[in-house]
C-alpha cells in the first residue's frame, strides 16, 4: 500500500477522535482550552523545527508584511474555527459540528469559484444545489440555519484559501499561524491565573497532562496529513477525508447520544448524495484523464 494513503489515513482517524479528547477536558472552558493549544503547540513546534534545523524560512518571512499580514488573516480564522469546535463539543453539538466538515469541501468549490476564478462543471453546481437544499431543509425545519455547521465550514474554507494562496510549508505554516497567536495565548492564561480563574492550577495532574498533550495532538495529525498529501492524488485525499467528519458523526450519536432524528436524516442525506455526487465525478475525470493520457 502506498504509505501515503496510511499517513492521510491516520490524520483524519486522528482528527475523528477529537471529540473524545475534548470531551476529557469538558471541565476547562473553551476559551482556555483553546489558548492551551495554542501555547503548547508553538512549544512543539519550536523543538521539531530545531531537532530538524529548519529555522531559515524564518527570517525572510518575518521582513515580508503582506505574507505575515495573511498569515495573521489565516490565524485569525484558524483559531475561530478551533474554539468553536471546543465549543461545539462539550455543549453537546458534536453531531453538528461533524456537518461542517461534510460540508467544507463544497465550501471549498465555491470559494475556488468566487475568488480563484475556477470554473464549475454541471454536476459540481448540481452537487452545491443538493447541499444547499440540504441545508435549507434543516433550516426550515428547526427554524434556523445549522450556524455551527455553516460557520465552521466557512472559516476552515477560508483558512484553506489563504493558505492555498501563500507559498509555505504546512509545517512552518502553522509554525508562523502559532507564533502569531502565541503572546495573545500567554497574557490569556497569565491573566486568568492572576484573576484565580485558571482551571489548569486546579486541574488534577491527568488534565494537566491532557493539555500539555495539546501540542503534539495538534501538530502531528498536520505533518501526517502534510506527508500524505505529497505521496497521493487529490482525489483519494478528497475521499479519504470523509472519514474525519464521519467518525465525528458516529460518536456524536453513539457515544455521547445527541439526536439524529427523521429531519437531520433527509438534511444530511442531501449533503452526503452531495458529496457522493461530486466524488464520483471527480473520480471519473480523473479515470477518464488517465485513459486518454494512455
Amino acid at each position: 500500500m502506498n504509505p501515503g494513503v496510511i499517513y492521510a489515513f491516520l490524520a483524519f482517524v486522528i482528527w475523528g477522535l477529537f471529540p473524545v479528547y475534548f470531551k476529557a477536558l469538558h471541565q476547562i472552558s473553551a476559551l482556555e482550552m483553546l489558548a492551551h493549544r495554542m501555547v503548547w503547540s508553538m512549544l512543539f513546534l519550536f523543538v521539531v523545527l530545531t531537532v530538524r534545523q529548519q529555522w531559515r524560512w524564518l527570517g525572510p518571512v518575518l521582513r515580508d508584511r503582506r505574507l505575515l499580514a495573511r498569515f495573521a488573516a489565516s490565524a485569525v480564522l484558524l483559531s475561530t474555527n478551533w474554539g468553536l469546535y471546543i465549543w461545539a463539543v462539550n455543549a453537546g453539538h458534536i453531531v453538528e459540528a461533524s456537518l461542517g466538515y461534510f460540508i467544507n469541501p463544497l465550501v471549498n468549490v465555491l470559494f475556488g469559484f468566487g475568488f480563484l476564478h475556477e470554473r464549475l462543471r454541471r454536476v459540481q453546481w448540481l452537487a452545491v444545489a443538493l447541499a444547499a437544499a440540504g441545508v435549507l431543509w434543516l433550516t426550515w425545519q428547526n427554524g434556523q440555519p445549522p450556524w455551527i455547521s455553516l460557520a465552521l465550514a466557512l472559516t476552515f474554507g477560508g483558512y484553506g484559501l489563504l493558505r492555498k494562496t501563500a507559498k509555505l510549508g504546512a509545517l512552518e505554516g502553522l509554525t508562523l499561524e502559532t507564533m502569531l497567536l502565541f503572546p495573545l495565548a500567554v497574557v490569556y492564561l497569565g491573566l486568568m491565573a492572576a484573576q484565580g480563574e485558571s482551571g489548569f492550577a486546579d486541574a488534577s495532574l491527568g488534565i494537566k497532562l491532557l493539555l500539555v498533550l495539546a501540542g503534539p495532538i495538534t501538530a502531528v495529525p498536520l505533518l501526517l496529513f502534510a506527508a500524505g498529501a505529497r505521496r497521493i492524488q487529490l482525489s483519494l485525499l478528497g475521499l479519504i477525508q470523509y472519514i474525519t467528519p464521519s467518525l465525528q458523526l458516529l460518536l456524536g450519536v453513539l457515544i455521547y447520544q445527541e439526536a439524529f432524528g427523521e429531519v437531520r436524516l433527509v438534511g444530511y442525506g442531501a449533503i452526503w448524495a452531495a458529496l457522493a455526487l461530486y466524488s464520483l465525478e471527480s473520480l471519473w475525470r480523473v479515470r477518464f484523464g488517465r485513459e486518454r493520457g494512455a
